[in-house]
């Protein structure tokens, strides 16, 4: 096959970190068995976002799209993936690369926040959404671009019926979860479920579920993992990708 899909995750120290990519990646696989699907790491896994280039052009493959597993464009998606695509493809004649948009804000991940919660026990009938808050909880950034997209998609996902959805962040922001549980509650929602708006597990996954525990919430949902919408998201973004015109990494962010 002469055109791959590079996944670029973030990377993690902690274990689950990694397993949850591959088993996200593995579930692209079986949705799409044509397509030669490899991934990469910006950091502490790998292989690293140079090797997995290395190696798909060592096999003969000359069209790469790269598609990087964040949620929101900030510092990583802007700054640290063109960089190190246009780095990497310098030394590989002939290799062209399509960046793709971040995965959010999207539909399908709204339909996986809900899958999460639905499966940490919440019901989504009409009754229940009404007298139920929620902290769509992410990681944070210090980019107010990608702060604003998450209270917006706080303010959309009000309209489905919860009678509040709050934005919440783990870091670089505020509020932090356990605030906005708090503030819920004196508000008077009788009921408060946290969203984690995370992929994988890690340091920040674990801080918003300290924070959901320390205030109470009443149910904490996992992280969206390797949902189904997840992949089929994956592959709607490397679609698009791969349709359009070529470009040098650096400019196509």
């Amino acid at each position: 096959m002469s055109r791959a899909l590079l996944v670029v995750a973030h990377g993690s120290r902690d274990p689950r970190h990694a397993a949850t990519v591959h088993a996200l990646v593995g579930r692209v696989r079986s949705l799409r068995p044509g397509l030669r699907v490899e991934t990469s790491f910006l950091d502490f896994n790998g292989p690293t976002v140079s090797q997995a280039l290395a190696s798909l052009y060592l096999s003969g493959v000359r069209e790469v799209v790269a598609l990087p597993l964040l949620l929101t464009r900030a510092f990583h998606a802007k700054a640290d993936i063109p960089a190190v695509l246009a780095e990497a493809t310098g030394r590989l004649s002939g290799l062209s690369v399509r960046v793709a948009d971040v995965l959010g804000p999207s539909p399908l991940l709204v339909a996986a926040l809900e899958r999460r919660l639905a499966e940490a026990g919440l019901g989504l009938t009409p009754a229940e959404r009404a007298t139920t808050g929620v902290v769509l909880a992410s990681a944070g950034s210090s980019d107010p671009e990608a702060i604003a997209v998450i209270a917006e998609i706080a303010r959309e996902w009000r309209h489905t019926g919860w009678c509040a959805v709050r934005p919440a962040f783990a870091s670089a922001a505020l509020p932090r979860t356990e605030d906005a549980v708090r503030a819920l509650r004196a508000e008077g929602v009788r009921r408060v479920a946290v969203a984690p708006y995370v992929i994988a597990p890690g340091r920040l996954p674990d801080r918003i579920a300290a924070g959901a525990a320390a205030s109470g919430a009443d149910v904490v949902a996992e992280v969206l993992g390797a949902a189904p919408e997840l992949a089929r998201l994956l592959l709607r973004r490397y679609d698009a990708a791969a349709a359009a015109p070529a470009r040098r990494p650096a400019l196509s962010a």
